[in-house]
Order: structure tokens, then sequence, then C-alpha cells
């Protein structure tokens, strides 16, 4: 109460007349309805406490979105893997990089997946989109806090999508399973043992140089965790014959990723995706859980975007 609230209240105490004489009937009667109207504000309360209480421990409600790509891609799985891990609904239309139609183009002119698309956002990269989700949703968070360690994981991230996505992706696995099945061009062996030969071993010194003797390399599961699993997929789609045990804290930490159960659903997702023909895709998919968008920008026919590579 305020001060002149309380000083009313007192005189009005001090001024109030005796109650009227009643009789031990009538006092009893008046005794049960308080008694009643107490027990009413009591369950009241209690309800409006459950309520609270519920209403406090429900997540909060995120907006469903759509990503448009193939789950073969390590790019569009790191981004499934982030909405994931952050309780994002997401519907997908699993086109492949060089499938897009018309519109496709016109909605991303690099003609590159992911594509992301939610209720404030049209984002075409998939480090631009894992950003973007990292600050929306905080929680858990995937660029871990503190300028430099933040830093360390946007740089891991960086190097698996350019060096590793030149040597695991360009030159194996498009030259493994891209060639073949998109562009119906001879498996490319020779391309194959030069990667292998020549550029891995610089890519996996480097990573285990930094590999973690335990957990992530940021301490908890990060975004450059994600970003540098997700190629070793691919490596292994590839069906190479390179042995990688002289790298055995990175494999280490490999294997550890994987193991997240919303990692390893959508590695095999993606295996299921690669090994299904396009007629039964979608159907795949839709068997393994995941929404899919009404219309497709996919055509019947390939083509390469305006990027080299």
């Amino acid at each position: 109460m305020l001060s002149w609230q309380v000083k009313a209240a007192s005189d009005e105490i001090m001024t109030e007349k005796p109650a009227p004489y009643l009789s031990p009937q009538a006092a009893s009667a008046r005794q049960a309805r308080r008694d009643r109207e107490a027990a009413a504000l009591r369950e009241n309360l209690r309800r409006r406490k459950v309520q609270v209480r519920a209403r406090t421990d429900e997540p909060a409600l995120r907006p469903s979105a759509t990503i448009i790509g193939s789950a073969v891609s390590p790019y569009v799985r790191k981004i499934m893997a982030v909405c994931d891990l952050k309780r994002i609904a997401w519907r997908c239309d699993p086109i492949v990089a060089f499938q897009g139609n018309d519109a496709f183009s016109r909605l991303n002119p690099l003609r590159r997946i992911p594509v992301f698309i939610d209720d404030q956002v049209m984002l075409a990269d998939s480090t631009a989109i894992a950003e973007y989700l990292d600050e929306r949703y905080p929680v858990p968070a995937l660029f871990p806090h503190g300028a430099a360690a933040r830093a360390q994981a946007r740089w891991i991230e960086e190097f698996a999508d350019t060096r590793m996505g030149d040597v695991f992706i360009w030159q194996i696995f498009n030259s493994a399973i891209i060639k073949p099945s998109v562009w119906k061009q001879p498996r490319d062996e020779a391309m194959i043992a030069a990667a292998i030969a020549n550029d891995l071993p610089g890519v996996m010194d480097y990573l285990e140089s930094i590999a973690p003797d335990d957990g992530f390399v940021c301490g908890a599961l990060a975004i450059a965790d994600i970003a540098v699993a997700v190629h070793f997929t691919n490596l292994q789609w590839s069906q190479t014959t390179v042995d990688l045990s002289a790298w055995p804290r990175t494999m280490a930490w490999i294997a550890r990723v994987d193991a997240v159960p919303e990692f390893a659903r959508l590695t095999e997702l993606g295996t299921r995706a690669i090994s299904t023909r396009s007629a039964d895709r979608a159907a795949m998919y839709q068997a393994m859980g995941v929404a899919m968008t009404d219309t497709s920008y996919a055509t019947s026919e390939f083509r390469t975007g305006p990027m080299s590579v």
C-alpha cells in the first residue's frame, strides 16, 4: 500500500463500529462462508501457478522454415542439423544443385543450395543461414560465446566450406558421384587419385592439429564440428580406397560428431537419398519423417550455375 492508503486504513479501523451481536448459528454460518471463500481463493491461486509454470516450461513457438536442397549436399545437411538441434521445424524441397528451374534462378541467382526461407528471410549461403539462426534462436548456441572462440569457430567453418569443399566435394565427390549420376560422364579415377595423393593429406594434417582430445573443438558441439564432419560423409559415399588411419585424433573427433542423434539421422537421410531413384525420392523423405513442400523448384533438365565451382 501507499502511505496515504495505510493511514486511511488505520483511520477506518480506529473509527470502526463494534460488530453487531450474532447468534451462535449465524456466527457459524458466517465462518463457514468465509472458509469456502478462502478455499476457493487458494484453488484459484493454485491454478494460476500451474498455468504460469506450464507456459514457462513450453518451448518457444518457432515459425516453420523451408529448406531447398538435397540431403546429399554437405551444406544442406549442415543447415538441417542446425535446425534440428535448435528444434526449428522445417520442410524440404530436395532438389540437387543443378536441377533448379527458372524460378529457382530468380530466387537464388547463384543457383546453389541450400536456400533457406522463413517468415523473415530468404538466404542462400549456409554460413549466413547458420549465423542468422544462431542469433535468432540462441539456445543451444552453435557459435560459442566470446569473441575469440566465436572467431575460431567461424574460421574452422570457413576452412571446411572452402578448402575441404574443394578437395572432398569438387575434386573427389564430384569425380566419383556427380559426374556419373548428373552429367552421365565416366567416374574420373585419375582426378580422385590425384586429390587423395596431393591435396587430401594437407587437409587432414591441419584437422589433426586442431582436433580435440575429447569432446568437440569448441568445447560444446558447435558449427565448426558440424561443418567439418559433413564432408567426411560425402567422402565415404565416394567409395574410394583412401586410408585415414594416419589421422586418429581427427577420425575420433568426427566419430563423436557422427554419434550425435540429430546428425546421425541426417547422415542416414543423405545415405538413402543418394541411393534412391529421383522418382521415389519424395516418398523416401516422407518415410524418414521429413515434411515436403507443396511445390518444387526442380526441373527435369540439369544445368550448371554461374559460378566456376
